[in-house]
């Protein structure tokens, strides 16, 4: 999963299978604020992913985290001429 935002809103939704990952993002946030979002029922429903620290980086954030199966997203939130890219990988 590898995307950019240059927009408050949302990446598409991809699945995970489950076990130990990384995510990274990078680029200008606008002072917003770059989540991870899980769905455990196949996108009915998003919950926000709190496993790491903050949320606001400056130009550079990277965490681990361990999933069971689920839907992945990310979302910026409160940005002003953002242009945020991200990374999702197994680890």
């Amino acid at each position: 999963m590898k995307a950019t935002l240059a927009a408050n809103g949302t990446s598409d939704p991809e699945f995970w299978p489950g076990g130990h990952g990384t995510f990274m993002s990078w680029g200008t946030f606008g002072g917003g604020s770059l989540v991870l979002e899980i769905s455990p029922d196949n996108g009915d429903t998003w919950i926000q992913y709190d496993g790491f620290g903050s949320t606001k980086p400056q130009s550079f954030f990277i965490f681990g985290f361990t999933l069971p199966p689920c839907m992945l997203r990310a979302k910026l939130i409160n940005a002003t001429s953002p242009s945020v890219s991200f990374k999702v990988a197994r680890s």
